[in-house]
């Protein structure tokens, strides 16, 4: 995505960018005659960044979607449990009265004097008595029964609305992400054919600038736990890989579906977007970053990426770019956060 040191990295961004005017597929579009490299490439980096808010805010509203989802079926299923032991209850007590009422429902003083065996009658009774008490307990249960249904129904159509809300929101930010990148595609095609190829050319010398970078080797990633350094051994294992929004491997990947990745693969799991992932452990300087540590930037933390030792950090950067290695300062409002 963008940088915030516009100098040293607009041109960088929008270099690899003009590869992603290939992968995007041509658009057909006017240059601006007012417009200049310059100010075409500062756009695209705008762009580039707001997209990836945009994107961070759909992983989310999806997350949320998705969560609701499941939480609706397993009220839609606790719903019908419990109209099913109602259902249950009401049988028993219906076949109790229907017996009560088959038996003439007599006064029990005058069922008593006209008794030809008072003693077996009186042992009846207090069955009689002890059978309608149960059935009182019985009918309490269900009327609680009853209330507690009411409740989950309740619940389950609030759930419903909200999922609803949620896919709504899963919507807006995937059209807000489509037009900045449908508006980007447009300004590198505004640009000439000499612009784009050493756009192209400088993107491809700052890829091979990334991979060639002095790293320490897998089996010294310093004092990493063992699981930090699994997740980076992952996320090196993706250099190369496409960023696509939304992603989140193993074939391409957003920022944010990267580290969940690279941690899944080292039986971590973290949030879905990069906000919620600088709050998933503890936040150390950025002069005692580790090996698997993540970084986040900007004020909205709406970039990430995993720290990988020698001041570089591994990172999907943005759309038509690739996975690759970047100086861990390459953008403002750094937070390392050790998971």
């Amino acid at each position: 995505m963008a940088s915030h040191r516009r100098p040293a990295r607009v041109t960088v961004l929008t270099a690899a960018a003009a590869t992603a005017a290939a992968a995007f597929g041509a658009v057909p579009a006017s240059a601006d005659p007012s417009g200049t490299p310059e100010t075409t490439r500062a756009t695209v980096d705008r762009l580039f960044e707001e997209a990836e808010r945009a994107t961070e805010g759909y992983n989310k509203a999806d997350e949320r979607a998705d969560e609701l989802r499941v939480t609706v079926s397993r009220a839609k299923d606790s719903v019908a449990r419990g109209q099913e032991r109602i259902n249950r209850m009401r049988g028993a007590l219906g076949s109790v009265a229907g017996a009560q009422y088959r038996s003439g429902g007599i006064d029990p003083a005058l069922a008593l004097l006209l008794s030809s065996d008072p003693d077996t009658y009186l042992d009846r009774a207090s069955v009689l008595d002890r059978v309608a008490a149960r059935q009182g307990v019985a009918l309490g249960q269900l009327q609680h029964e009853q209330r507690r249904l009411h409740q989950e129904r309740t619940e389950a159509g609030r759930l419903l609305v909200e999922l609803e809300r949620s896919r709504t929101q899963v919507a807006r930010h995937k059209r807000t992400v489509e037009r900045k990148l449908a508006e980007a595609r447009r300004l590198l095609q505004s640009l000439t054919d000499e612009e784009r190829a050493d756009f192209e050319g400088r993107a491809s010398r700052s890829d091979r600038g990334g991979l060639d970078a002095e790293l320490p080797p897998l089996a010294d990633l310093g004092p990493a736990s063992s699981r930090a350094a699994a997740a980076v051994i992952a996320a090196r294992s993706a250099i190369g890989k496409p960023y696509v929004w939304g992603a989140t491997g193993p074939s391409a990947f957003d920022c944010s579906g990267l580290m969940v990745w690279s941690y899944r693969q080292a039986g971590i799991s973290l949030p879905r977007t990069s906000a919620a992932q600088r709050y998933a452990g503890r936040q150390v300087p950025l002069s005692q970053a580790q090996p698997g540590d993540l970084v986040t930037y900007r004020g909205d933390a709406s970039h990430v990426g995993i720290y990988a030792g020698g001041g570089q950090v591994i990172h999907a950067p943005y759309p038509g770019a690739r996975v690759r290695y970047d100086p861990v300062g390459m953008m403002s409002h750094v937070t390392v956060t050790r998971v």
